[in-house]
């Protein structure tokens, strides 16, 4: 999810965006004036410090407005039958109260977008993602007679609770048996005092720490900020914006639009999006189950290969591989690919990185090219790296049931 900037210049750039349900208790902690946009919504780049923002995450717990988010609404005796077209997974097998990663293509096999589906009954589920998806929703929707497409985008208050003690603060909530929530499901919870259960939780996030996303009605948005600070007072809890979500979703080699990924549908070049297996989403696409959209594509890339593919690289030395090419050799000559994200990881003490890299050339040597600044001078230097098949983070906790009291 990327953010693009306000023009800073003009002084009623932030009055034409929505604010937030949660936008009150934000606007006081944003001590930098710190935003962006998302969506349309006034959305905090960050509040205090990006990097002590991560280490809330890392270390104690903290909030990510999540509220910006594209939720709609499928229900229907063909919902499920259109989603199961739509996106290349199989959610035919998804039970109720259970959430499950998703990403759907166009015909040629091109990611749209990514996003999650709740299945929140037998006819009723709940699709969130990134961007705006009502159109492709509702082209998707051609054939289908019982079916229902609603944007609760604005309907919806959504907050993501992040950190190794986000489960003790939900306890000090109230929210009993939080704890035996598995990863992703979803359970139901009253809240100050309610009897309907207008609080569902599911287990989700997209740090790859423990964490929860918390979903309630935009007139209970408040209540439920003000009872998960009071809680979370003795842990620490801090609000954290898009740069910290940055630093620790690339952790845990999650990909995010407008770096690992081009939504098809938005570029202009040919070949300048991706597909499911460049992205290293094989285990996303079922040939298996009944016709989905992109299927015919994607099914003969798998049997021809990728001309790219997304890998996680251990850099040697401390200097961040931003925007870095990648060679299968020292001397820079035959050029193999590029840098999509990097950074040092202050957690996981390491120079780590995303990439594209031309797939003939994944079994090579890897080189990096890396520009970077000191005392107002320009440098580079070429170093070695070396490919890593799993997350640079994640924590047993992450996948915990019931997580250890922190």
């Amino acid at each position: 999810m990327m953010t693009a900037k306000n023009n800073k210049s003009d002084p009623y750039a932030g009055e034409r965006l929505k604010e937030s349900h949660f936008h009150p208790r934000q606007a006081e902690l944003n001590l930098r004036e710190a935003w962006s946009s998302w969506n349309g919504y006034k959305f905090a780049d960050y509040y205090y410090d990006e990097e002590y923002e991560y280490f809330c995450i890392r270390n104690s717990c903290a909030t990510y407005d999540i509220c910006p988010m594209q939720k709609y609404s499928v229900s229907g005796a063909d919902a499920e039958a259109m989603l199961n077209r739509m996106v290349t997974r199989d959610i035919s097998k998804l039970k109720e109260d259970r959430v499950t990663y998703v990403c759907w293509c166009t015909d040629e096999g091109r990611l749209v977008d990514d996003g999650t589906i709740f299945k929140l009954g037998p006819e009723s589920f709940l699709l969130t993602c990134g961007s705006p998806s009502l159109a492709w929703l509702r082209k998707s929707a051609f054939g289908f007679d019982d079916l229902d497409i609603v944007d609760l985008s604005d309907e919806i208050a959504a907050l993501s609770l992040q950190g190794p003690t986000s489960c003790e603060v939900l306890k000090k909530v109230g929210l009993e048996g939080i704890e035996n929530l598995k990863p992703f499901n979803i359970m139901h919870f009253d809240i100050a005092g309610s009897t309907d259960k207008p609080l569902m939780v599911s287990r989700t996030g997209f740090t790859g720490d423990l964490g929860y996303e918390l979903w309630i009605l935009p007139e209970l948005a408040l209540t439920l900020w003000d009872a998960v600070y009071a809680a979370g007072e003795d842990y620490g809890i801090q609000p954290y914006g898009e740069a910290a979500t940055n630093m620790a979703r690339l952790e845990a080699g999650f990909i995010m639009p407008g770096m690992e990924f081009n939504e098809a549908l938005k570029t202009i070049h040919y070949k300048y999006d991706q597909t499911p297996f460049e992205l290293n989403l094989d285990w996303l696409v079922d040939f298996k189950k009944p016709h989905f959209n992109g299927r015919s594509a994607l099914l003969k890339e798998s049997k021809q290969g990728s001309e790219y593919r997304l890998v996680k690289l251990d850099i040697e030395g401390n200097k961040p591989a931003e925007e870095s090419f990648l060679y299968a050799d020292k001397d820079c000559e035959t050029e193999i690919g590029y840098v999509t994200s990097a950074m040092w990881s202050p957690v996981v003490k390491a120079n780590i990185a995303l990439a594209m890299i031309k797939s003939k050339y994944l079994k090579g040597d890897i080189w990096a090219e890396i520009y970077y600044g000191k005392e107002l001078r320009h440098h580079n230097k070429v170093v070695r790296c070396q490919m890593q098949d799993r997350p640079f983070w994640s924590p047993d906790r992450a996948r915990a049931t019931p997580p250890a009291a922190f």
